[in-house]
């Protein structure tokens, strides 16, 4: 039985597989000795500063971004707390009965103040 192609590039595989190169001693010797010479001596790193307010703002995109983001806040609030007719017209429609929320103050202000 002759041998194919097929069978030739198998056996070239395993001889190749079984192949374990090591380098020789000079070779480590000489890396060592590289590797040694580059090695910095002792690095002490810089404390890093905690964030301050300012990182925070530039993290958010500067006075643009913190501009929106309050007019944003702002006009929350407001049609939060004094919602249009049309926002008290459609929650009896979404929930099917008349929706009132309860923020803990009574119809007089000054409640607050009682202890």
């Amino acid at each position: 039985m002759a041998m194919t192609d097929e069978d030739e590039l198998e056996m070239i595989f395993a001889q190749a597989r079984g192949l374990r190169p090591e380098p020789d001693d000079d070779l480590m010797a000489r890396l060592m000795a590289d590797a040694l010479r580059e090695m910095p001596g002792t690095v002490v790193a810089a404390p890093r500063p905690k964030p301050g307010w300012r990182d925070w703002m530039r993290a958010l995109g500067g006075w643009p971004a913190l501009g929106g983001l309050a007019a944003a806040t702002v006009a929350g609030f407001w049609i939060g707390l004094t919602a249009p007719a049309g926002v008290s017209a459609l929650a009896p429609g979404l929930w099917g009965e008349d929706v009132s929320v309860a923020l803990g103050v009574d119809e007089d202000l000054l409640s607050l103040l009682e202890g």
